[in-house]
This record gives structure tokens, sequence and C-alpha cells, in this order.
């Protein structure tokens, strides 16, 4: 969750980690502070919430030193405070958290009962004190970290500063990403190469149980056993252009109108228009011999994975689980022979969706991960990856990660149904030329932004929000209720359009907006009729379909937004283009912060 930056060189560090903590701020914004080494001692700021308090602290007390810490908090043990900010220090030791500790009571206790006070309510606070228990023993700064990480229990990410040791930052990865940027005559440390982009191109990802000392000549590292060891040093293709917001007011506003580009790389990586085939990266399991396919996410990946089980069912015939993450290994389900596991996540960090990947190895079962950074702790685990090509998505409400996952999702049900025999040659080219439209069509919709935002200006009031649909459509009314929740604060609820009259049609009246998500597919009949049934109890309704779909629908709906013809295959990528801006233009009319929402944060690395 909490975002990490360290610089140890020769130029004043406080500005570049501001700079950088900026950069970071999708992973948490309740708090921030950065530490510096300043003649002999540890100087610290520290503000509660967004980062431009902290960087209002700076201006009146700037910080010298050039080598520093920094940390944006999204909050786990303590409320956010500056108390409960990041870094935690001793007159000795700063450290900058990303995880939780999960033996932190125990530590606490023992360290209390040698007289070390505590004075905030964070699990991060026995780390600088453990710390300083080592050095008190007489140890060096390494040895007190190598150490103190024998006696954490949990998923973390560090970074540390001594004040015996003025030009030394270190490092520790359990769980947590970390990277390492080399520069000229300085090294960094972030939890992302996003954060380093500006800094540094050559990136070293640290491996889980990897520990470094890093100097600003280079960086030791050493592994678990805290042996030496030599980790790739990478060029990442990430720019500071390629991160900012350019024209556009938001992130995310941003991410939606680069969705044509993305959805096409992601198209060019796995499409050959030559032949009309899919094709996929060489995979150490044969799909043809596939009997069940499980799939585990979280959030806006777990309807990624929702229209998957529908075209995977359809095209491949082969029957498809499908688990929210967190659930999964709890209730220890039973994974079929010859099953695969695929899990999906934007990061490729997901604590939860980690663990369930783990759970299907532990069950002999090959895993594939279908993520947007192949650094990731997702990517080392999987038996195989499949890349999703969005690029840096900052915004915290998922867009563009969503339709490339999608996108990768209809190559993977194309590729495994060919491998089964199950389509046929003319079938296959049908729904590959369907794919391959699918950038044009979604900048057709991106000019309708504003009839969507005119929508958005009659139901901004509401307090209550409906989307319904069927098949396919069904996952994407309930990705648009949980982007309308989460960046608007409307309460907004999706619904399988056929189940409204077993419940839910109960709180429709003239002051609940609802939007049907309607293409003309086989589900369309069916779906007019629970549009009708919504429609006679005085229901609001708004259509998002095709030229025939509307004019079907007639008087109806109240309103409608037409969109383009597509092959119904393809319809869900497209349709999550109109609910993103739908919600993207509420939140801005409602003011609400649309990149930085209350309480979130980009990607979930604690359980």
């Amino acid at each position: 969750m909490c975002g990490i930056i360290g610089i140890t060189g020769k130029e004043p560090a406080a500005a570049l980690l501001l700079s950088a903590l900026e950069r970071l701020e999708y992973r948490g914004y309740d708090s921030a502070g950065i530490a510096t080494l300043v003649e002999g001692g540890i100087a610290r700021r520290r503000a509660e919430g967004k980062l431009m308090n902290l960087a209002a602290l700076l201006a009146k007390e700037p910080l010298a030193g050039t080598t520093g810490i920094g940390h944006t908090r999204w909050a786990t043990h303590g409320a956010p405070s500056e108390a409960n900010a990041h870094p935690h220090a001793t007159d000795k030791v700063a450290v900058v958290h990303n995880g939780i500790i999960e033996n932190f009571h125990q530590l606490k206790a023992e360290l209390e009962a040698k007289g070390y006070r505590f004075i905030s309510q964070t699990d991060t606070e026995v780390i600088p004190h453990l710390i300083t228990d080592f050095l008190n023993q007489g140890k060096t700064p390494r040895e007190a970290v190598a150490n103190t990480l024998k006696r954490l229990e949990g998923a973390f990410a560090l970074g540390i500063i001594f004040t015996a040791a003025p030009e030394t930052l270190y490092a520790a990865r359990r769980g947590s990403p970390l990277a390492i940027g080399y520069g000229k005559e300085a090294t960094y440390l972030g939890s992302d190469a996003v954060a380093l982009a500006p800094l540094s191109r050559n990136i070293c990802y640290l491996e889980e149980g990897d520990w470094a000392e890093l100097t600003p000549k280079g960086a030791v590292i050493f592994d678990a056993d805290d042996r030496e060891v030599t980790r790739p040093i990478k060029i990442t293709a990430l720019t500071g252009a390629a991160i900012g917001k350019g024209d556009y007011r938001h992130y995310m506003q941003k991410e939606i109108f680069e969705q044509p580009s993305v959805i096409g790389a992601t198209l060019n990586v796995y499409y050959n228009p030559a032949t009309s085939r899919i094709t996929l990266p060489s995979l150490p399991f044969a799909l043809k011999n596939i009997s069940r396919v499980t799939i585990v996410a979280c959030g806006t990946s777990y309807y990624a994975g929702l229209v998957a089980r529908y075209w995977i069912e359809s095209l491949a015939r082969i029957p498809v689980d499908i688990d929210v993450a967190s659930e999964f290994r709890y209730r220890e389900p039973v994974m079929a022979k010859d099953g695969l596991t695929i899990a999906i996540s934007q990061s490729g960090e997901t604590a939860d969706t980690l663990a369930a990947m783990k759970y299907a190895t532990a069950q002999g079962q090959p895993t594939l991960a279908v993520i947007n950074v192949p650094e990731s702790s997702m990517a080392q685990a999987a038996t195989a990856t499949l890349e999703t090509h969005a690029g840096p998505e900052i915004g915290v409400a998922s867009t563009k990660a969503f339709t490339t996952q999608l996108t990768v999702l209809a190559c993977f049900a194309i590729a495994l149904a060919e491998a089964r025999g199950a389509l046929e040659t003319a079938q296959i080219a049908r729904l590959t030329h369907a794919l391959a439209e699918v950038p044009s069509r979604v900048s057709e919709i991106l000019h309708h932004d504003e009839a969507i935002q005119a929508l958005a200006t009659r139901i901004q009031h509401a307090r209550d929000m409906l989307f319904i649909g069927r098949g396919t459509s069904y996952a994407i009314a309930l990705e648009a209720a949980l982007k309308m929740k989460e960046i608007s604060y409307i309460h907004a609820e999706g619904y399988a359009a056929g189940e409204m009259k077993h419940g839910p049609i109960a709180l429709i009246d003239e002051s609940v907006p609802v939007i049907a998500i309607a293409p003309s597919d086989g589900w369309f009949e069916k779906t007019a009729s629970n549009i009708q049934e919504a429609a006679a109890r005085g229901g609001k309704i708004v259509a998002l379909g095709d030229s025939d779909g509307v004019k079907a629908l007639g008087n109806i709906v109240t309103e409608s937004i037409t969109l383009p013809k597509v092959h119904p295959f393809v319809a869900p990528i497209l349709y999550a283009v109109p609910v993103q801006l739908l919600a993207y233009h509420t939140a801005v009319l409602k003011g609400t912060d649309v990149d930085q929402p209350r309480n979130l944060a980009k990607s979930v690395t604690v359980e």
C-alpha cells in the first residue's frame, strides 16, 4: 500500500524525495514524511493528510542532507496522524515501511521491558527500536539490519538510515516490492519503477527475502541467508513524461483516453492480423489438456474474471470457477486435476491474490498471472504470465488496466478454444476481427464524452443508483457500480437484470437512477423485459446500447447513450468505457478527489 523512496548521493535529497513521493502518492495519502541525515543526527518532517501538507512544511522548515528516506502512508495500524506518520525513528536510526509486522505486539512487549518508549500506534515503530537495541549491543549497522530481519514476521518493504553511516541506505524486501535505481554518484530506492523514473532508468528489483546496502557508488545485495548475490539490472522504458498528466485534469481522465492506444498495444502482442490468429507466448503446460479453470482476483480485476468466465465456458466449453481471492484460500477449495488457476492483478502485488496463487501452486496446479507489471511478485511466483501492456496506471480507480485485462483474457479464451478444437477457423476469424476493431470503436465512444458529461449533471445528486445487465453485461454493471462508489461516493449497486424482481426492484422510485447495460446480444430481449419492469415502477432508466437496441427500447427508457454496434463478444470491453466516463464526470461535479478517493490506495499489498 504505502510508498517508499530513498536516496544516497552527493546532491541535497529533500527535494528529490518529495518529488518522488508525488509519483508514489497513489499508493497512500493519509500522511507523509521525510527524514535525512544531518550533522550526525536525524532530521524529520512529517505531516498528516495529503502530500501538499508535507510540501508546505518543508517550504517553511527545509531539510539539508544528501542521504534520506521518504514515505507516503495508507493507514493499517493507527489512525492517520503526524505521530503515526513515517519515518519512525530513534536517535540512531530512521525507518520507512510498507506492509504489516505480524509479531509486533510480542516485539513491542520485549522492547518496552528493556525500557524503550513508544509514541505511535503503529506496528512500524518496533523496527527502529529493535535495530537500536542491536546497535546498543555493539552490532554494526549491517549486522543490526541482518539480525532485525530475522526477528520480523509478516510482509514488508523497508528503507533504513543510520546516523553512524551517513552515506549508507539499507533496504529489505519480504512480500512487498522494492526496486534499486542506479545513477551517477547516487543510488536510489523505491517501491516501484514509477517513483524512480526521472531519477534512473537502470533498475534492479530485489527478490523475495533480499536486503541491500546502498551507497552513492552502488549497492551490495544479500539474500535471505545473508549471502551476497547479484541481481540483474534492467533498463526501464518509463520516463517522467509517461507518468505525467499531460493536458488532462486528472490521471483517471488521461488513462480513460489512453485506452484506444493501450488496447491496441496489447492486441499487437497477441494478435497476428496476417493470419487472424491469436498467438500466446510459449506456455509450460498444454492448453488442450486443461479440464477446469479457476480464476482468482480482487476488486476490478475480479469483474474482469467474471467476463472471462462467460468467454471461456461459451467458447472453450470448459467449466470455470471464480473466487474473490480473499475468500478463496480460506475455504480450502479442492483443485481439479489438470486444472489451471488464472490470477488477475494490475500491480501483480495484490496480497490476497498472491496468496491464492501460492495455495493453487501448493495443490499442484499451474498458475497463469494476468498482470501489468512484469517484475512483480505474482510474475515471479506464477508458472506463466500474460502481460496487459497498459503502461503506468496512477489513478486509484482502475480504467485502462481493466480493459487491457479484458483484452488479454479475450485472447486467452480464443486460444484455449482453438487448442481444444472447440471453434472452427471461420469462427476464430470473426472473433479476432471483432477484437481488432476494438481500439477504433473505443475511440468512437470517447467522442460521446460531452453527452456522458451531460448525463452526469442529471444524476450527480442521486443518493443511490442501480446498474443492471445480463451475461457479460452483468459483470460490467458490477464494475460500473464499483467505479461510481469509489470516486463519487454515491451508493451504487450492480445487479443481474433478471434478479431485479427477486428483491432489488423494491428500491426503485423516481429518485433512483437505473443504468441499463444493454448491447444487442443474446440477452437483449430478456434485458429489455427487465427494463420494462423497472420502468413500470416509476424508475428513471438510462440505457447504454447500440442503435438497434436504443430503437427497440423506444419510450421505455428516460434517455439513452448510443454506442457503436459491435460483435457481442467484445461488447464488455466497449461498454466499460462509458461507465468509466460517467463515474468520472459525476465525481468531478461532486468535487471529490478523483485520483485519490478517500480511504483507498492503488496497490493493496496487505491482507
